[in-house]
């Protein structure tokens, strides 16, 4: 299904494009990510609608068995990438588990706002965006993934999210289609 409606009041939520991650190898180009991010980021924000900035500081206790990555890490690491020009306004989460809304506060907040609709966008697919997507479609928001301004370093984990996962919690579509349908909702 493609994305058909945004609420009056929807929030843009921006997933771990910071300093430390975008570095990484990513199954797509990082700069178009950032590029389509950044094009809802300036969208939404030229409408007066919620953004919030997300950005990760370590990870959830609890024994795995794949390694994690240690703790303390680098300066500017969890600084969000100069792209996204940060603002006063902005709300600005710091998880430390993958999804967004775990001890954060963020389900309160954009509440409080009235906000009933996210779009989500970021890295990486399969676990930050994924897990924040789901925590939301949990709260009770709408949910909208904005697909080509996401991405992961592994195209298993980017095509699972994508065709099996999302569209059981939301609609999806491009960062276009959500531009153009903020732009006919008259403000």
């Amino acid at each position: 299904m493609a994305v058909t409606a945004l609420d009056p009041n929807t929030a843009l939520i921006i997933v771990d494009l910071q300093r430390g991650i975008v570095g990484s190898s990513f199954i797509h180009p990082i700069d178009g990510i950032v590029d389509r991010s950044r094009a809802l980021l300036d969208a939404f924000r030229e409408r007066g609608l919620p953004v919030v900035l997300v950005n990760v500081a370590g990870a959830a206790p609890g024994r795995t068995e794949r390694q994690r990555h240690g703790e303390p890490y680098p300066a500017g690491w969890t600084d969000f990438i100069p792209e996204l020009d940060q603002q006063s306004g902005d709300i600005v989460v710091t998880k430390r588990t993958w999804g967004a809304f775990t001890d954060t506060g963020l389900e309160r907040r954009l509440k409080s706002l009235g906000v009933t609709q996210v779009v989500v966008t970021g890295v990486a697919t399969g676990t930050g965006v994924e897990s924040t997507a789901r925590q939301a479609y949990e709260h009770g928001f709408h949910v909208t993934l904005a697909l080509d301004a996401m991405t992961d370093a592994r195209a298993e984990a980017h095509d699972y999210s994508v065709r099996n996962v999302f569209p059981r919690l939301g609609e999806t579509g491009t960062a276009q289609d959500i531009i153009d349908l903020l732009a006919t909702r008259g403000g």
